[in-house]
């Protein structure tokens, strides 16, 4: 016999000690009671009582106190192998927070959105593990794979154009940055989601695409913006806006929705490529992961010791009814017989 919480037979030690009490009790009690008085008045006034059933009582206490803490301690013998299934994928979500990202043709702006859209897509996973890549000019894994929801919203929401100073986007180097986050030892799909307005890209990411595809990920991509373009707000060092940026003729810089390229990342990654403001597109995104982790079921077996600790309490709680059944006071016919002997 093992017990999962040994720390509960201690317990047992305490027993003996509680037994000890009520013996010395019981002795002071009878000390004090034959101080009274005659003894034979004092028989003949507590001739109802049922001192034998008191006595058991006290033992049965004592029995189902320690059948408790054996209880607790949780006993186990015998062994069972069951089959364990684990489902789910392996999501790295690759957020854009190039300046680019602060345009607002989709409100409150393209960061923004899509971080709300993140934080929905969080709220829809069920059993992923999720990472997170953020990029602008370069890119960098803010926090591998885990199952920590509420540490990733803290990270997605503090997500600045200020953390990477080396303008552009480069999802190439986001999809590579993504890579190394994947657990290589388990078999559930990996999934990198690209968010991002996809413009003024940094080198060919058809290459890390391919190589993704290799080893094995499934690539979306989410567009962020319009066709029709927006301004891209300046921001002092505070993060006030002061203007907008301008390129080197003097002329306000528009930031435009590059849909072509996000459709080609996609469609080589073996994905598929969301407009985020069509309606209905995030919905259809969950629903593609949903049918994905389907897909990704990992079995184990697993050996386990089997839990008897029901023995122990249903004994224990047995015992405590039979305290409750037991009489405190003997019938009538005996309680004269014991005045008449007294």
């Amino acid at each position: 016999m093992t017990f999962a919480n040994t720390d509960y037979l201690y317990l047992l030690a305490v027993i003996p000690a509680m037994a000890l009490f009520g013996a010395w009790m019981i002795l002071r009690r009878r000390a004090a009671v034959s101080r009274l008085g005659d003894p034979d008045l004092i028989a003949r006034l507590s001739a109802g009582v049922d001192w034998r059933s008191r006595r058991a009582r006290n033992a049965l206490w004592i029995i189902a106190l320690a059948l408790a803490a054996v209880a607790f301690a949780r006993p186990q013998w015998g062994s069972e192998i069951q089959v364990l299934e684990r489902q789910g994928v392996q999501l790295v979500i690759a957020l854009d927070i190039s300046q680019s990202m602060l345009a607002e043709d989709v409100k409150p702006s393209r960061l923004e959105r899509a971080k709300l859209e993140v934080n929905s897509l969080l709220e829809r996973l069920d059993g992923d593990e999720v990472g997170l890549v953020l990029f602008s000019g370069a890119a960098f894994l803010q926090f591998p794979l885990t199952f920590d929801y509420a540490a990733a919203r803290t990270y997605i929401d503090n997500a600045r154009p200020g953390l990477i100073s080396l303008p552009g986007t480069a999802i190439g180097e986001a999809i590579e940055s993504a890579m190394p986050a994947f657990d290589e030892t388990r078999p559930g799909q990996k999934v990198i989601i690209i968010m991002t307005d996809g413009e003024n890209h940094e080198g060919d990411p058809m290459a890390a695409v391919e190589e993704a595809r290799r080893e094995g990920a499934v690539i979306y991509t989410v567009g962020f913006g319009s066709g029709a373009g927006e301004p891209i707000p300046a921001m002092d060092s505070w993060g006030r806006q002061e203007g907008y940026k301008r390129d080197r003729a003097g002329n306000v810089a528009i930031s435009r929705l590059d849909e072509a390229t996000l459709r080609e990342i996609a469609g080589a990654g073996g994905g598929r490529y969301y407009r985020a403001a069509a309606s209905g597109a995030m919905q259809a995104l969950a629903a593609e992961l949903d049918a994905l982790q389907q897909e990704s079921v990992e079995a184990e077996f697993e050996t386990r010791n089997i839990e008897r600790f029901q023995v122990f309490l249903a004994l224990a709680a047995l015992l405590l009814i039979a305290i409750e059944l037991l009489p405190d006071r003997v019938g009538p016919w005996l309680a004269r017989r014991r005045k008449e002997a007294a």
